[in-house]
C-alpha cells in the first residue's frame, strides 16, 4: 500500500513538473512508446506467476527438492538456490521474491531446518540472479533495447559471464556464514499433491510453453500476455475465486509509471551531464568500476529503478550498460529500500514470523554487495 501511495505521489508531481516545465509532447511520447511495453509484461508476468502459485507449482517444486535432497541440508539449499535463480531469471526478480519466499519458509521448517539461510538465499538471488535475461527485471527489460543487437539471446551473450559471478558470490557468502546450518541433516517430510491435478498440469504445460518463447526473439509482452488470458480463462472455469484485482501489481505499475516521469522530467532539466560527471566515461575496468558503483551506491540511497533511469544516459556503449546493470541489479542488497523484492521479501516473512533485522541484513550486504558488484564488472570487461 505504501509503494502504491508513493508511487501515485510521485506519478501527480511529474505531470505537474511535466506541465509547469513544458515538457515536450514529442518527448512523453518517446517515453510512452518506450514504456508500455515493459510494464504491460511486468503485468502479464506477474499474473502467470501468481496463478502458478495458485496451480501448486511453486509447492510441488519444492517438495521435490526435500525428496531430491536426501536429509542432506547442504543438498537441499542448492536445490533451493537453484529454484530461486530459476525463478529470478524466468518469472522476474518481484515474483521469485514475492512467491518463493513462503514456500523456503514452509519447507526449511517443515523438515526442522532454520528458514534464515533459505529466506537470505531467496532474497539475494532474486536481485543479484536477476542479470541474465530481459525478463529477469525491469531495468534489464529498459536496457535490452539500448544493447547492439535484438533479443534475448544478444542480450544473454553480454551478461552470461557477469551473472554466473552475481550467482556464485552471495552463495559463497551464505555458504561461509551459514556453515553450521548448511551441514545438518534433515528427516524428509511428505509432499501432498496439488489439490487440483488438472490445474496443475495446464498451468505446467503454459510454463513449459511460456519460458522459451520468451527468449525467442518474440516481444516479451506478446507470450507473457497470451499465457495470462490462457490461465485466466482456466482458472475462471476451475478456480473462479482465485481471480481478483490483486493479482495486477498495481502498487509497482504506480510507482514504476511515477519514477518514469519524474525522472524524464529531470533529465530534461538538467541531470544529465550532473550523473555523467559523477558515472565517469571509458570502458576500462577502473571506469566500468566506477559506473557499476554508482549504480550500486545509487540503488541503495534511492531505489534499483530510478538509479538506473537517472544513470542510464552515462552508460553510452554495450559494455558500460552491463556494467550499470550490475550495479543496481547485485548491489542493492544493504538497504531496505534498494530493491522492490527486498521490501515484498521483507513482509512474507514477518507474515510468517520469520524475524530478519535490518541491521543484520545490512551489516551482510555489505560484505557481499562490494565482492559481487567487483567481481562481477572486472568478468564484464572480458566480454567483447
Amino acid at each position: 500500500m505504501r509503494t502504491a501511495v508513493v508511487g501515485a505521489v510521485l506519478l501527480v508531481l511529474g505531470a505537474v513538473a511535466a506541465i509547469v516545465l513544458g515538457l515536450p509532447a514529442e518527448g512523453l511520447g518517446v517515453l510512452a512508446d518506450r514504456v508500455w511495453p515493459v510494464l504491460l509484461f511486468v503485468v502479464a508476468i506477474t499474473v502467470v506467476a501468481e496463478l502458478a502459485d495458485a496451480a501448486g507449482i511453486f509447492r510441488v517444486l519444492a517438495g521435490q527438492a526435500a525428496r531430491l535432497g536426501r536429509g542432506r541440508a547442504l543438498i537441499l539449499w542448492l536445490l533451493v538456490a537453484a529454484l530461486a535463480t530459476a525463478g529470478s531469471v524466468l518469472l522476474s526478480l518481484d515474483t521469485a521474491a514475492v512467491l518463493l519466499t513462503p514456500v523456503v519458509v514452509i519447507l526449511a521448517r517443515s523438515v526442522g531446518l532454520s528458514p534464515i539461510p533459505f529466506a537470505l538465499t531467496t532474497v539475494w538471488l532474486a536481485n543479484t540472479a536477476s542479470l541474465l535475461l530481459p525478463v529477469s527485471n525491469l531495468t534489464n527489460l529498459l536496457a535490452a533495447g539500448l544493447l547492439p543487437g535484438n533479443g534475448s539471446l544478444a542480450f544473454a551473450s553480454r551478461t552470461a559471464l557477469p551473472w554466473a559471478v552475481c550467482v556464485a558470490v552471495p552463495l559463497l557468502v551464505l555458504l561461509v556464514v551459514y556453515r553450521r546450518q548448511l551441514t545438518q541433516r534433515y528427516e524428509p517430510a511428505y509432499a501432498p499433491p496439488p489439490e487440483d491435478r488438472t490445474l496443475f498440469r495446464i498451468a505446467a504445460v503454459v510454463l513449459a510453453v511460456l519460458i522459451p518463447l520468451l527468449v525467442s526473439g518474440i516481444p516479451v509482452w506478446i507470450p507473457a500476455l497470451a499465457a495470462a488470458v490462457v490461465l485466466t480463462l482456466v482458472f475462471a472455469v476451475r478456480r473462479r475465486d482465485v481471480l481478483r484485482p490483486g493479482l495486477v501489481p498495481w502498487a509497482l505499475l504506480l510507482f514504476a509509471s511515477g519514477l518514469f516521469l519524474v525522472v524524464e522530467v529531470a533529465h530534461e532539466r538538467g541531470l544529465t551531464p550532473i550523473v555523467r560527471a559523477v558515472a565517469g566515461t571509458g570502458e576500462d575496468p577502473l571506469a566500468l568500476l566506477r559506473l557499476s558503483a554508482t549504480g550500486a551506491l545509487g540503488a541503495n540511497l534511492l531505489d534499483n529503478l530510478p538509479a538506473y533511469l537517472a544513470i542510464e544516459p552515462a552508460a553510452e556503449s554495450g559494455r558500460r550498460l552491463v556494467a550499470l546493470l550490475i550495479g543496481v541489479n547485485a548491489g542493492p542488497l544493504i538497504t531496505p529500500w534498494a530493491s522492490l523484492a527486498t521490501l515484498l521479501w521483507h513482509s512474507r516473512l514477518t507474515s510468517l514470523g520469520v524475524s530478519v533485522s535490518w541491521p543484520r541484513y545490512a551489516a551482510l550486504g555489505l560484505v557481499v554487495v562490494p565482492l559481487t558488484v567487483v567481481a562481477a564488472t572486472l568478468v564484464s570487461a572480458l566480454v567483447p
